[in-house]
């Protein structure tokens, strides 16, 4: 059996777009289940798309995510050069045998030509395709005399080189997601192989590279479903039809909303990224923003991209990189656009959040309390995460949750304040302060003390007392159990804490019970 040996092939125009890094982690999961290779090629054959930083961005995102490759342009191996930059001397070679062997020609037509044509066609209400119908027509080396085109190709001439396709055959292309996928010939142009700039296009260098790199499985997105029939004639075209690889052609991620695929403007217009990593454009300026910087687990984000368009064939949701390399079938890829959903994505994050350790929460945590100008004991900070990570998706959301654990509130909530703060409660706060120092300071004393011994035994309202005892600590009426905090802050703090509370919000008029 062939090895298995498939490859990323991403453009450096721009950041990874998660639909992209989806694309890489099927390959990854297909490889590593099957023992096989994987290998990062940069696909740079379009030089005026070219974007500096996109090649180490994509770089750092894959290796953010855990997708290990075995080869390519930052690893090295037996099969490079990996940038087909690096690799232009070869594909004139064989867009030359091609055209020696009649499948494909050259074509001398100018720019301003094929505008003309297009027109033409327009004012019929046609669109005009360069193909078999049609080249006949127009300047080539198939329409030409041969000493013209020799003559042209001394001159030096622009040209670019064409593929040729058969009239009216039917082209079948087998999907592993989608089974047989035809195509007539006649409905085909003769797309472009080898550019007038000495550069191939996509079509001809991506052939090329998969055949002599040995590929064995071709897993990659739907739009380049419409390309596959060229792919598979080409295969033929070198006599490669043997060791052509499979295919397998991925569902598009649509936007949460609507119809189409999902976009930038999309994440930007319901706040949620399609970057792994922040982009900061070198042209513009513009910043985008990505899943790493916004406090998501390279874990969750993996899991997440996973079960867009695809399933384990269980309920089980949450999947580690080896659960997930163990379980992965691609037969089990789903032909139909998969919807990004965000509340989903923030479901995963949080629960990856509750698997991390109390340690590594305190870690990720410390630079905002720095922030804040907050510098307490690392044990504190690491029981405090333990104890109120179950309440935030983001690490970003635990300072909001968790603040009065460091900082004494300087005002309270003013609806805590109507709804719990009745007249009398200063005397009650009073009692809590008697309380804590009378009792020994431990969890079921007090509790004794306060909930039985005081409000049970009196016939309080315990919401309304232990509500504004919450109150005074926290400044609204918000926290874990209530006691649970007392032990936290320790004596002396919550005995300040209350008697502050007593002195800035005084008696009100209003009787409680």
């Amino acid at each position: 059996m062939k090895k298995v040996r498939v490859r990323f092939a991403p453009s450096p125009t721009g950041p990874l777009h998660i639909g992209g890094v989806r694309t890489a982690l099927y390959n990854y999961l297909f490889a590593r289940q099957h023992g096989g290779d994987m290998i990062l090629r940069i696909e740079d054959t379009d030089q005026t798309r070219f974007v500096p930083g996109a090649e180490d961005y994509i770089i750092e995102a894959l290796t953010w995510l855990g997708i290990q490759f075995d080869e390519g342009v930052h690893v090295g191996g037996d099969y490079g050069p990996y940038r087909q930059s690096d690799r232009k001397p070869m594909y004139k070679r064989y867009a030359d045998q091609l055209i020696r062997d009649g499948w494909a020609y050259y074509a001398f037509d100018r720019p301003e030509a094929l505008d003309a044509k297009r027109k033409e066609y327009e004012a019929q209400k046609q669109t005009f395709q360069y193909d078999c119908r049609t080249r006949g027509q127009m300047e080539n080396s198939l329409s030409l005399p041969a000493d013209e085109v020799q003559r042209r190709l001394d001159a030096g001439e622009p040209y670019v080189v064409r593929f040729r396709f058969p009239e009216n055959i039917d082209i079948t292309v087998h999907d592993l997601i989608r089974g047989d996928v035809t195509m007539n010939s006649n409905l085909l142009d003769d797309k472009v192989l080898f550019k007038s700039d000495g550069m191939p296009t996509y079509h001809l260098a991506n052939i090329v590279d998969d055949h002599t790199m040995e590929i064995s499985h071709v897993i990659r997105g739907e739009e380049w479903l419409p390309s596959a029939p060229l792919h598979v004639m080409l295969y033929k075209a070198f006599g490669w039809e043997d060791t052509m690889p499979q295919f397998a052609h991925l569902p598009l991620l649509l936007k949460p909303e609507g119809n189409g695929k999902l976009s930038k403007r999309d994440g930007d217009r319901l706040g949620f990224p399609v970057f792994p990593l922040d982009w900061h454009d070198p042209k513009s300026g513009e910043l985008s923003s990505g899943y790493r910087e916004r406090g998501y687990f390279p874990e969750a984000v993996v899991n997440i991209l996973a079960l867009l368009g695809w399933n384990p064939g269980t309920e089980q949701e949450i999947l580690s990189m080896e659960e997930l390399i163990r379980l992965f079938d691609i037969s089990h890829i789903s032909k139909n656009g998969a919807k990004f959903n965000v509340d989903k994505a923030r479901w995963f994050n949080h629960e990856y959040m509750q698997m991390q350790p109390d340690e590594t929460v305190a870690d990720l945590f410390t630079p905002s309390l720095e922030a804040h100008g907050v510098h307490p004991d690392r044990e504190y900070v690491v029981k405090v995460c333990g104890m109120m990570k179950e309440r935030i998706s983001f690490i970003s959301e635990m300072w909001d949750q968790t603040h009065y654990f460091f900082v004494a509130p300087d005002s309270y909530a003013e609806a805590a304040i109507r709804k719990r703060w009745k007249a009398g409660m200063t005397t009650h706060m009073a009692k809590m302060i008697d309380i804590l120092n009378s009792q020994p300071f431990e969890y079921q004393p007090l509790h004794q003390a306060i909930l039985e011994d005081y409000i049970a035994a009196n016939q309080y309202n315990t919401g309304q007392i232990m509500n504004s005892f919450r109150l005074a600590l926290v400044g609204d009426t918000k926290g874990p159990d209530l006691l649970t905090l007392v032990m936290m802050l320790g004596k002396e703090e919550t005995i300040a804490r209350l008697q502050r509370a007593i002195d800035t919000i005084g008696e009100v008029e209003t009787p409680a019970q």
